[in-house]
Parts: structure tokens; sequence; C-alpha cells
């Protein structure tokens, strides 16, 4: 009966000391996996930052500025001239969405213009007459500011 004893006591021992051991390993283990995980995603984002700092040395940075400046007023001005012609004209009667289509890329043109020379223009939240109205009237300021619209 002493033999039986002494294994209940000794299992409940490696029990007792074992279990904490091996809560504390996986613990371990999981805090090693997260760090690789994070040391992996570091590696490919400084790897993906040296990629992008190559482009950028590779490309003019007044390239960059332009782009991030948009067009210019006298390609805003052309845009606006080629796009009212095609308004003015039958390409954009033949279908309703080629005419929205267009009508949307001149209200974005005007908008653009107007933010060039700082005027106001409330061209998104119109519609319809309304929408035609201010069309007409941002135009009129624009060919007040010098623009030419038509060809």
């Amino acid at each position: 009966m002493a033999i039986a004893h002494i294994v209940v006591l000794s299992s409940a021992l490696v029990t007792l000391l074992g279990v904490p051991c091996a809560v504390t390993a996986v613990r371990r283990a999981d805090d090693l996996a997260r760090r690789r995980l994070w040391a992996r995603r570091c590696e490919d984002d400084n790897r993906a930052l040296r990629e992008l700092d190559r482009a950028l040395q590779a490309v003019d940075p007044s390239e960059i500025i332009a782009a991030l400046r948009g067009p210019s007023i006298d390609q805003i001005e052309n845009d606006l001239r080629r796009l009212n012609h095609v308004r003015r004209t039958s390409q954009a009667a033949e279908s309703l969405s080629w005419r929205d289509a267009v009508d949307r890329a001149y209200d974005l043109r005007l908008c653009l213009a107007c933010e060039c020379l700082g005027l106001a223009a409330h061209l998104g939240p119109l519609e319809g007459m309304d929408r035609e109205l201010e069309r007409l009237r941002v135009e009129e300021e624009l060919r007040a500011a010098g623009l030419t619209l038509h060809s």
C-alpha cells in the first residue's frame, strides 16, 4: 500500500510542477512565434520602403510636384473647350449615359478651374435645372476671369 501512496504522491508532485512549466513553455513558444512574425513583417516593410526609396530617387522631384498639383489652368481650359464642344455636338446626344459622363467630366473641370482661380462653384450637390443654372453661372465667372470656354 505504501508503494501505491508513493506513486500517487509522485504523480501529484509531477503534475503540480509540470503543468506550470508546460503552460510557460506554450506561452514562450507563442511569444517566439509572434516575434518571428513581427520580424518578418518588419523585414517586408523595410524591403518595400527601400524599393519605394529607389523608385523615388529615379524620378525627377519636379515631376512629382507637378503631379501633386494637378493639371495647369491652361490644361483645364483646353479640356473645358474640348468637353464643351463634345457636349454641344451630336456625339453626346447619341447615348444618355455618354451625355451624363461628358457632363460630369465638364463639371469636374469647371470645379478645378474655379479652385485654381479662387472662385466658388457649387455643382456637386445640385441636380437638374439647378445644376444647369449653376453651370451657366460658373461659366460666366470663368469667362469674366479670362478663360475661353468656347472654341
